[in-house]
């Protein structure tokens, strides 16, 4: 692998690391406070299970997007791809914004039911371009999917 791969392989990584450090400005300030005094199911992780498993999901997201700007950063398949990844990125930093910074439950569970659906989307562009970038999505595809459970749960709960 050459430097300037490398380069653009990390600069990838990053972007998707720091879509994840802006939805955790609005995350880290409500866990000790308003998140922990939600009712929650009993199929909750432990607190300290989201920032290892988001961060192996956003390194993953980044590879994945790599790979598929390398099959042609001007073909317009690639470009489309990388824009449906855009938005579920976007998306994703959404929700925590949406949850989290303003404490809804309900509008989080509306956001990450967009997201699920542009995951799913960049899923299958993905994967009509590079089927190993397509299967480094799937365990973020069934994490928001488990995600979007654990919402919908706390909505019923509160």
């Amino acid at each position: 692998m050459r430097l300037k791969d490398i380069a653009i392989a990390a600069i990838f990584i990053f972007v998707c690391l720091a879509a994840g450090a802006i939805g955790s400005l609005f995350t880290i300030q409500s866990i000790p406070t308003w998140y922990a005094g939600l009712q929650k199911p009993v199929f909750a992780p432990p607190n300290w299970v989201f920032g290892p498993v988001w961060t192996t999901l956003y390194v993953m997201m980044g590879v994945s997007a790599y790979i598929i700007y390398r099959k042609g950063d001007k073909k317009k398949e690639v470009l489309a791809a990388l824009e449906i990844f855009g938005i579920q990125l976007i998306l994703n930093t959404l929700w925590s914004i949406l949850f989290f910074g303003l404490r809804s439950p309900s509008y989080g569970l509306i956001g990450i039911i967009a997201l699920w659906i542009a995951i799913a989307a960049t899923l299958i562009r993905f994967y009509r371009i590079s089927k190993p970038a397509s299967y480094l999505f799937i365990p973020y595809l069934f994490w928001v999917t488990f995600a979007g459970f654990l919402n919908l749960a706390i909505v019923l709960l509160n």
